[in-house]
């Protein structure tokens, strides 16, 4: 069988039969790829920290022309990001963000799809409790622009017109992005956006960093995200994992 060796990503893992696990990786060279982890709930010390949420390192998948399921024949952890999991809010955004790559799972390779979402998840491991949601906003919208789907801000969605950087502006999921004021005027929705939110969400669209964001702030940039990623991204699929990160950096239900 071919092996395919590549830097990897564990986005999701469940168990297999009385002894295994299968585990969805983002893979730099092959994409999103399931993959068969043979005796890993009988021996940790097969695959160690390999088989943790985010962990990411070089694996080794030998594959099979017309099969969904890869064998892992070996993982070579360089960051197990341990500290997503010691925050529920680190690991609600991390799981976000998860899924959200999953959910626009793809064989072909996307460097630079692999690269935005490894460094989201650093980016998340790294920031203080009090800033978690921050970090995963910010990611998401990177890993959004690597997958093709950034929205229009610096110009009209629809004409193309220059926008002022400082004035609020109307942003509508349908035309994937702000609008002019003409062309607002013509809009049958949209959720107008100041200054600073807009600012944020431009910051975070270059992989940058923005202000912190108080909680109704927050509040606002969660809805718009679960909103631009049903109507551009997901086909409108659910997005459970989304949902808990909500609720829990919202303080809006267990």
């Amino acid at each position: 069988m071919p092996l395919l060796v590549s830097d990897a990503i564990v986005l999701h893992a469940f168990d297999y039969l009385e002894s295994s696990r299968i585990l969805r990786l983002a893979t730099r060279e092959g994409g999103v790829r399931s993959a068969l982890a043979k005796g890993a709930r009988r021996s940790q010390r097969r695959f160690g920290s390999a088989l943790d949420l985010f962990a990411q390192g070089s694996a080794q998948l030998s594959t099979r022309t017309g099969r969904d399921l890869d064998t892992l024949a070996g993982f070579d952890v360089v960051a197990s990001r341990a500290a997503l999991a010691e925050d529920l809010g680190r690991f609600a955004g991390a799981s976000a963000i998860a899924e959200l790559v999953l959910h626009f799972q793809s064989d072909h390779a996307d460097p630079a799809l692999f690269d935005a979402l490894a460094a989201t998840l650093d980016a998340i491991a790294a920031a203080p409790p009090s800033r978690a949601v921050d970090a995963a906003l910010a990611g998401a919208w990177r890993v959004i622009g690597a997958l093709g789907f950034a929205p229009a801000l610096a110009e009209c969605a629809e004409c193309n017109a220059p926008l002022d950087d400082e004035a609020p502006a109307l942003f509508t999921h349908a035309a994937g992005g702000l609008l002019c004021e003409r062309c607002a005027r013509l809009a049958p929705g949209g959720r107008r956006m100041p200054g600073e939110a807009r600012r944020a969400l431009q910051a975070w669209s270059r992989g940058g960093e923005a202000d912190p964001l108080d909680a109704p702030a927050a509040r606002a940039h969660l809805r718009l995200l679960r909103e631009f990623l049903l109507h551009h991204v997901v086909d409108g699929r659910p997005l459970r994992a989304f949902e808990l990160w909500e609720r829990q950096s919202t303080g809006s239900g267990a």
